[in-house]
């Protein structure tokens, strides 16, 4: 079909392809007035890819692209054409456009406004859960092309995914396109925090309202009311309203009937109450939609899309204020905050199947609101806070975090006095309500104002950022900085608690999911399933590249090179390495085994021996010619025979790790010299990872640091910011990959990361 004009809108079976640019936001704001450039080429590619093989394009929002197709092979062949054209075309300096696609075949409902139903839906999240640069299908267009050759592509399976807002966990699939290369994180789905995933929602919202007709509004922050295309609708007497309420706080979950009967009448109903429901889900119906209450055992569903109801949006937009710096942060918040119109289901203040859910809002609009409270004081807004936290902290008294955020508002604008009695206040309500003494937070606070600590000034009025990176930089010229990577363990945590059915609903915390698969399971399992997650490339992040940048600058400098030490299980830092060309020998700790409690050694050829004698460990490793890895919870290994394979994972490896001797021990002397010589930059560590502890504990034992060093912290609230104090490490506040951008641009490299 190459060359021929777009069809009409296709019926009956379609495949829809979605596509977003990745990163649009940062390129936004990096190109300025430029990006309109970028976006024209990027629409006339696509463009021309999708109607060489017939594409109806449905709508565009901004950078994404809804395109429908009679054919799924035409839509993946589209989808192929489309990457490789992006890939070949010619875009500004230090620019690359990276578009992610989902492909998914359905039956879609079809009115005069277009297309609609929850298998529109399921394509956009399906494009939301991919990285720029991939395309994924569904398991229904998988099944489509089964049999087709396609020339210069593969499909491989990816496995069951749980898409934010599917009931039903989907198949996903990865096409590979020759001549498009690349290894890509895993999937952004449920299975993942929803902080790190990226444009979803707003994806899902677009799609939704490109072909779903008119456009509806559930709201329940305030009184019950509902919209369409801005309309409000009449919707009936308080046994109707509580009837839609019931629905909403369950929506897309089946509700019995025998719950609404009773939230709506009592334990005892009357012998009409039955009837009276249908007709009441009726007159509903009619109002909404038929579609939109489907009968499901042993009630009803409400079918609404997330975005659709007023509090989802706002749990969403928390969500994802959290991933954010501290301007943009605040303003989501603000908006997230500007959905709220009253009390929550203010209809509803005393019907009992209200209550809970009613508590439930209330307290997360507190934590988003003192949320936003903490973002506006990083940026120095306290004189406007005082007031609005005043009000605050007279409604909520025993709040210690508000209590907090006014003392630290009244010092920073030259208030000590009434911010040391504001102190007392909490303390007062505490004791004389409670019994209690205020927290350690609010305590660390307290002592934290009466020594005028210069931690409690907001970053944006303490020194110049540019006089912070001439120091880390010169450090790092003269070889003396020893960088030290956390590691986020979390989507390895949740894939391992979904493997083995862990019982409780916090997945994140590894060593505890760990410590239960090891105790019910065995080692020998729990290994053997960290291996299959950990054995697949992968894709080094833009803090590994710029690691791998600096060979080569500090062999033009005659200085030596970089001992990185390192609490990963992956081999995502030794790849980008590999990519530079930039050989490099790692040293593993080894927690189990014949040569357990000792480090092994493993070359730049892959040959691999343990470290027996320390001491004298010495003429094998060479800093002043290549960059050493120091790996201190282990690593996987891609061998087969998987010999010098070993995590420090379960709760019992740490308790056995805490046990050894400080790592200046049992790692050859020449490491041992230089992490005792050394300032540190800690990267992706925060206080509530508590294995930091594990790790400042094996670096330095009892001994104090004789060298500045410093923590790279976004947003560390009074507590955290004395936890580094204490270990004498200044703390930056800024979002990693925009310290590690600052740094690679000072430094000279054209650019921190991957592109």
């Amino acid at each position: 079909m190459a060359g021929s004009e777009p069809t009409e809108a296709p019926l009956g079976t379609v495949t829809f392809l979605f596509t977003d640019i990745e990163g649009s936001t940062g390129l936004v704001r990096r190109l300025k007035g430029d990006f309109g450039n970028v976006l024209e080429l990027h629409n006339r590619v696509l463009r021309d890819a999708f109607a060489s093989h017939g594409g109806h394009e449905v709508d565009t929002q901004g950078d994404s692209f809804l395109v429908a197709f009679q054919r799924a092979r035409d839509a993946v062949e589209a989808a192929a054409e489309g990457q490789r054209s992006l890939r070949a075309s010619e875009w500004p300096a230090d620019v690359e456009v990276r578009v992610r696609m989902g492909i998914h075949t359905t039956e879609p409902g079809v009115r005069s406004e277009g297309y609609h139903g929850l298998g529109v839906v399921r394509g956009a999240r399906i494009c939301a859960a991919g990285h720029g640069g991939q395309v994924l299908l569904s398991a229904a267009t998988r099944a489509l092309i089964d049999e087709d050759e396609l020339e210069g592509m593969t499909v491989r399976d990816l496995g069951e995914h749980r898409l934010k807002g599917i009931e039903q966990p989907e198949r996903i699939h990865e096409l590979s396109v020759e001549g498009v290369g690349g290894t890509f994180p895993p999937l952004r789905t449920a299975a993942v925090p929803l902080g790190v995933a990226g444009r979803e929602g707003e994806l899902a919202a677009a799609a939704e309202a490109a072909v779903a007709g008119p456009e509806r509004r559930f709201g329940i922050l305030g009184p019950l009311e509902v919209h369409i295309d801005g309309t409000p609708l009449e919707l009936g007497g308080h046994k109707q309203r509580g009837l839609l309420a019931l629905l909403l706080l369950d929506a897309g979950r089946p509700v019995a009937t025998d719950h609404l009967l009773d939230a709506l009448w009592g334990e005892h109903p009357p012998r009409t109450a039955a009837t009276s429901l249908q007709n009441m889900v009726s007159q509903l119906r009619k109002l909404l939609g038929a579609e939109t209450i489907e009968t499901k055992s042993p009630g009803y569903r409400l079918r609404i899309a997330d975005e659709e109801l007023d509090a989802r949006r706002f749990e969403s937009l928390v969500s994802r204020s959290r991933g954010e710096p501290p301007a943009e942060r605040a303003e989501t918040l603000r908006g997230a905050l500007g959905l709220w119109r009253g009390p929550p289901l203010a209809d509803f203040t005393f019907d009992a199947f209200a209550q809970n859910e009613i508590g439930r809002l209330g307290e997360l609009r507190l934590n988003a609101l003192e949320q936003r409270i903490e973002a506006d004081l990083v940026l120095g807004r306290h004189d406007e806070l005082v007031g609005e936290l005043e009000s605050l902290v007279s409604a909520h008294p025993l709040r210690e975090r508000l209590r907090g955020q006014l003392m630290l508002a009244l010092y920073r604008g030259g208030r000590q006095a009434e911010a040391l009695q504001a102190f007392q206040d909490a303390r007062r309500a505490l004791v004389d309500e409670l019994g209690i003494e205020p927290g350690p937070a609010l305590h660390e606070l307290h002592k934290s104002i009466l020594r005028q600590e210069s931690v409690l000034v907001p970053s944006t009025e303490r020194a110049r950022p540019d006089d912070h990176f001439e120091e880390v930089m010169e450090a790092i010229l003269a070889g003396r900085v020893v960088p030290v990577l956390g590691a986020d363990v979390a989507e390895l945590s949740h894939q391992l608690a979904e493997r083995f059915v862990y019982p409780d609903d916090d997945r994140a915390a590894l060593a505890r999911v760990a410590q239960y698969v090891a105790v019910m399971k065995g080692i020998g399992p729990l290994h053997d399933e960290l291996h299959a997650l950990l054995e697949q490339e992968a894709a080094p992040t833009d803090v590994h590249s710029f690691f791998a940048a600096l060979p080569r600058l500090l062999r033009e400098r005659g200085v030596p090179q970089q001992l990185i030490v390192t609490t990963s299980f992956d081999l995502a830092l030794e790849q980008a390495f590999v990519q530079a060309g930039e050989e490099f020998d790692v040293v593993t700790y080894l927690a189990s085994g014949r040569h357990r409690g000792r480090f092994c050694h493993i070359t730049p050829t892959g040959d691999a021996s343990p470290i027996l004698v320390p001491n004298e460990y010495v003429a094998e490793l060479a800093l002043d010619e290549r960059p050493v890895i120091l790996k201190l919870h282990g690593q996987v290994e891609r061998s087969t025979a998987r010999e010098w394979e070993s995590f420090v994972v379960t709760e019992d490896d740490y308790i056995d790790f805490l046990a050894e001797t400080d790592v200046s021990g049992t790692v050859p002397a020449s490491l041992a010299a230089r992490l005792r010589r050394s300032h540190y930059l800690f990267l992706g560590y925060t206080m509530r990872d508590w294995n930091l502890r594990v790790v400042l504990n094996r670096l330095w034992g009892d001994n104090e640091l004789r060298y500045r060093s410093w923590a790279v912290h976004s947003d560390p609230s009074p507590l955290e910011r004395e936890f580094w104090r204490r270990r004498d490490v200044d703390v930056f506040d800024v979002p990693l990959v925009e310290y590690v951008t600052s740094l690679a641009r000072c430094l000279g490299l054209e650019r921190a990361g991957t592109t």
